[in-house]
């Protein structure tokens, strides 16, 4: 096979034109993964509000693993149909979400389990993944999920302040509503109009 001679021009157009690419096969889809664990995080967190403050029995905090089981689900549905080409961006973004989602999930069962103190794990949660979506924004240079993940991390000092634990949970869901699902969608409405 013989090598191809390109010009310097010729060079960065290719690099270019590679670069867009990459950029709109990012952009299809890339704010699925934040709708669906945005959305889990709401959806079980609404339920286990409703259920413990109706039942005032604290065993219902249980529930709170519906998140990795809806997220997955989710996840799994969405894989189903898009079969896609990963490039390095998105291998390094997945690397960052499965890091902090161990970590996530692992200080969650330590608090549920009172292995640990009581830690304020909805505070703990919010600044994790604030701090993936932050990362995530700056990666995939995506302004509206960095300002989502810094306000989210900015709304969960109030959310840690706030005493009464019915307005905690409820905040931490607005909370995933804009570092999340927000973004999520803005994302995906973008890249539809760019199809």
């Amino acid at each position: 096979m013989e090598e191809q001679k390109f010009t310097e021009k010729e060079s960065l157009e290719l690099i270019s034109r590679m670069i867009q690419n990459t950029q709109r096969k990012m952009e299809k889809g890339a704010g699925t993964p934040m709708l669906i664990w945005g959305s889990a995080t709401v959806i079980t967190t609404i339920i286990v509000w409703l259920i413990v403050r109706t039942t005032y029995n604290s065993y219902w905090n249980f529930l709170w693993f519906l998140i990795p089981v809806f997220g997955c689900i989710g996840m799994l549905l969405r894989k189903k149909q898009s079969r896609g080409i990963r490039t390095y961006v998105d291998k390094v973004i997945r690397s960052i979400w499965l890091v902090l989602g161990i970590t996530g999930f692992t200080l969650s069962c330590l608090s549920i389990l009172n292995v640990m103190w009581h830690l304020p794990i909805l505070f703990i949660i919010i600044l994790i993944m604030g701090m993936g979506t932050v990362l995530t924004g700056l990666i995939a240079e995506f302004k509206p999920m960095l300002f989502g993940g810094i306000v989210g991390m900015l709304l969960g000092a109030v959310q840690y302040l706030v005493p009464n634990y019915d307005a905690k949970m409820l905040i931490f869901a607005a909370i995933f509503i804009i570092m999340m699902i927000i973004p999520g969608y803005i994302l995906n409405q973008r890249a539809q109009n760019h199809v």
